[in-house]
């Protein structure tokens, strides 16, 4: 389903109590060979996770605080940075945990060589341990989605897009990965629906086929859950 027939199908959501916060998160969608046979890098969650158990997904993850103080080695480009300023956080921010996140649970480095201006926050250790900075030059903001009321964990996530040759190292080198993900692997596109997949990757899925074959439609599109009915609209 992409995006356009999400915003045919979606069912505005009865008002529900909901006491979960949502966090800001950020995910970084790798693709690889975009233009022959792309593939996507997935991993798939612990059966006892208690955020979407066994569902194969991106790697991506909430903010943490230190994001904020993490010098760059590139920018966003100047779109992407202004479609993410429309909350409290800042787009680098948003940008620099997307990078972490792929870090952590791949041990991929979406990265340049840099001198770090100041001690890391641990989180980021391995990262200045390396002499590498985040490459946020390398992203392009294609989908937001907040979680629906009613689940165990809430998060508003910002989807980056991201090609495998701006990696600093070997893509299938998942040596450094952290163990959330499991069966960390490059999905033929086309193959990943089959997969046992969240909703909203399934959508991001097939928004992003739309991209790869045609650029896309003008703007991100955004699954808004933040009130108490579900819509879809686009950020301009």
């Amino acid at each position: 389903m992409t995006a356009a027939a999400l915003a045919r199908a979606t069912v505005k959501a009865e008002p529900m109590q909901d006491t979960a916060p949502i966090r800001d998160a950020a995910t970084t969608i790798l693709v690889r060979d975009a233009g022959t046979d792309p593939r996507v890098l997935m991993g798939q969650r612990g059966t006892r996770a208690a955020f979407m158990p066994s569902k194969f997904v991106f790697p991506g993850g909430a903010v943490d605080p230190g994001d904020a103080e993490v010098a760059l080695a590139g920018p966003l480009a100047p779109g992407c940075a202004t479609r993410l300023a429309d909350g409290p956080l800042s787009p680098q921010a948003l940008a620099a945990a997307a990078i972490r996140e792929l870090w952590e649970e791949t041990g991929l480095m979406l990265a340049a060589p840099g001198r770090w201006p100041a001690p890391p926050p641990e989180a980021w250790a391995g990262f200045a341990a390396r002499g590498m900075l985040p490459a946020a030059q390398h992203l392009n903001y294609v989908f937001r989605a907040i979680t629906p009321p009613g689940r165990p964990r809430r998060f508003d996530a910002r989807f980056f897009l991201a090609r495998a040759e701006a990696l600093a190292g070997d893509p299938d080198d998942f040596r450094h990965a952290q163990p959330e993900l499991a069966n960390l692997q490059w999905i033929p596109l086309d193959a990943a629906p089959r997969l046992d997949l969240p909703f909203i990757t399934e959508v991001v899925l097939a928004e992003l086929a739309a991209r790869l074959r045609d650029g896309g439609a003008d703007g991100v599109p955004f699954f808004d859950n933040s009130g108490t009915r579900s819509e879809f609209r686009r950020i301009p």
